[in-house]
């Protein structure tokens, strides 16, 4: 199970997130942030910190929003 970014924080980017992330999962893209969901565990440090409350739990998302899944699976895919 990871955490997800969502459609909030495209073309906002606040950036808090990366800073308390224990595991370095996170990483900025060209209109948004990604979590790493190979990476993540699950510690929701970065739920808490998001000014847009853009971060989900993969399990919570609407199905409108599991494009976010995976965007970030693609994202990290080539890395």
């Amino acid at each position: 199970m990871a955490f997800v970014i969502t459609s909030p924080c495209e073309g906002e980017k606040a950036g808090e997130c990366v800073d308390v992330c224990p595991v370095d999962c996170i990483e900025e893209g060209k209109a948004q942030f990604y979590i790493d969901p190979d990476v993540c565990i699950d510690c929701g440090a970065c739920v808490v910190v998001c000014p847009v409350d853009a971060i989900l739990d993969e399990h919570e998302l609407a199905p409108d929003q599991e494009i976010y899944l995976k965007k970030a699976e693609e994202f990290f895919q080539g890395k």
